[in-house]
């Protein structure tokens, strides 16, 4: 039987086409702008840059760390147009620095994958919690007893388990899903920032979004600028992250080494502009900050800086609100369901090449062309990870929850860096694609090799003073745990290479 460009091309790679190739190049953005989707991240984590340097980190932070994330991006395009494979960034880093770079770029991919797929699960149950009581208000105190904590985690298992379900069933059906979700996520957007610009009574002025300041951290003001500030960031990078779910897709995707590198980009640049889009439309309905900054659950139930909060004090709790947060809630299970996509194909390729566990099991593809068991995996994977959310801090921030968001971003960047520094490495040597860079890759590479260092380094230190080692108040339940699970794999990782992995990890295995 003759085989077709993309075949050819895989083949070229080491691997016989075993996935269902269904995916045409918008399903393929679509996953992706899935994944980093404006109605999950932006409502998610809006409380981390609202405490952590308030409107400015919006409306000057926004934009600032967008554009080094489309740089980032534009280098990944360029590898998933040389390497286009389902392996995505492991692939390229062992191709490109032997067989070590690519299993350690491959763990941190893989544990950047479960935990963004747990951080969208976990956080999307804090939107229908509050749905529920507001169509039911028996069932705040019924439900669970009426323990807040629990009964979030129990919803994190429901959404886990149905969006497993979508996972399993087949790819056409998960291409078709995505391609909904894309709409629904430009539509919806759009609805809520008329909204928000159409119902409050009261906004804020454009010169107050672009220069107020809060700091809710418990850090003084004296650390804004470089500590506090920052730590606001988190919001932006981690919202745009999960876009090499192209590149994971690409042996499912038609004309991938065109197809996959103009998904991550373009799945970038679009999230960029509507979430800063609506962004913008929350900060302009944000009159009642006295509110919003409330940590007082007898004055605001909802935390502070949360965006439910900002949404029920601009809104009140009517239709618009209710239209608002079912928008928000569905367009966060597209993402999860799309998050879980991703991380099943990376287990899957991972596996296929015998770096994890168990391999043999992993890889395996069901008749629909599906790794079943890799899906049921990463779901497992994301569960366990969110376990601490069990315990919540004593000031009320969901730390847990922003300690898997570390995880998450800092994992998943550093997994970008080894193959683009790798990249800027090989130089003229490297053997560039239908899409590339051309000579700009010099400048591109740096750029974003350094922003990863940094944020990777900023993102692994306390949210609160009682998180601080030392501090005469810490506690462990308002730790960061993003440096213990994330420095604990790489020093388990750097074990298991030096006295097994490295005797029998030899790389990419060719099936062909």
């Amino acid at each position: 039987m003759s085989m077709n460009s993309d075949e050819k091309r895989l083949a070229d790679l080491g691997y016989k086409q075993e996935l269902n190739r269904s995916w045409s190049s918008f399903s393929n953005f679509a996953i992706s702008f899935s994944i980093i989707s404006i109605l999950a991240g932006c409502f998610t984590t809006f409380a981390q840059a609202w405490n952590n340097g308030g409107p400015v980190a919006i409306s000057l932070g926004w934009p600032l760390i967008s554009l080094f994330i489309l740089i980032i991006g534009f280098c990944m395009s360029e590898l998933a147009s040389a390497y286009p494979t389902s392996g995505g960034i492991y692939w390229w880093a062992a191709k490109l620095g032997g067989p070590r770079a690519g299993f350690f770029t491959g763990w941190l991919n893989l544990i950047g994958l479960v935990s963004v797929t747990a951080s969208v699960g976990y956080g999307v149950t804090g939107f229908i919690n509050n749905l529920l009581g507001l169509y039911s208000p028996s069932y705040a105190t019924s439900f669970m007893g009426g323990d807040f904590i629990k009964q979030q985690f129990v919803l994190f298992l429901i959404v886990i388990a149905l969006v497993t379900l979508i996972n399993i069933y087949s790819g056409p059906l998960l291409s078709m899903f995505n391609n909904i979700s894309v709409w629904w996520h430009v539509f919806g957007t759009v609805v809520i920032i008329a909204i928000l610009v159409i119902v409050p009574d009261k906004h804020q002025s454009v010169s107050w979004m672009f220069t107020t300041h809060i700091n809710n951290s418990g850090f003084g003001d004296h650390a804004y600028w470089y500590f506090v500030l920052p730590l606001g960031f988190l919001l932006t990078q981690y919202t745009i992250t999960g876009f090499d779910a192209s590149a994971h897709l690409s042996e499912e995707t038609k004309d991938a080494h065109i197809s996959s590198a103009k998904g991550i980009w373009k799945s970038i640049a679009y999230s960029a502009i509507g979430g800063y889009i609506l962004l913008m439309a929350f900060l302009y309905a944000a009159s009642n900050t006295d509110y919003i900054n409330s940590f007082d659950p007898a004055v605001n139930p909802y935390g502070g800086g949360q965006i439910i909060a900002l949404l029920f004090s601009a809104l009140g709790g009517g239709i618009a609100f209710k239209l608002v947060m079912i928008i928000t809630t569905a367009g966060q299970i597209f993402c999860v369901t799309a998050c879980l996509t991703s991380c099943s194909r990376m287990m899957y390729a991972f596996s296929r090449d015998g770096a994890v566990p168990g391999g043999n099991r992993w890889k395996k593809v069901n008749s629909h062309g599906v790794p079943v068991n890799a899906v049921m995996a990463s779901a497992v994977a994301g569960v366990v990870l969110t376990l601490p959310a069990l315990w919540k801090s004593p000031t009320g921030v969901p730390t847990a929850f922003y300690a898997v968001v570390s995880v998450c971003v800092i994992s998943l960047y550093l997994a970008f860096l080894i193959p683009i520094y790798l990249r800027l490495k090989a130089g003229s040597s490297f053997k560039a694609g239908e899409w590339t860079l051309g000579a700009k890759y010099k400048w591109m590479c740096t750029v974003a090799v350094a922003e990863i260092v940094i944020i990777s380094v900023y993102f692994i230190l306390p949210f609160t003073p009682t998180g601080t080692p030392g501090n005469k108040d810490f506690t462990w339940t308002s730790v960061n745990y993003a440096p213990i699970v994330t420095g604990g794999a790489l020093l388990i990782l750097g074990i298991w290479w030096q006295l097994s992995a490295k005797k029998w990890f030899t790389g990419p295995k060719r099936t062909i």
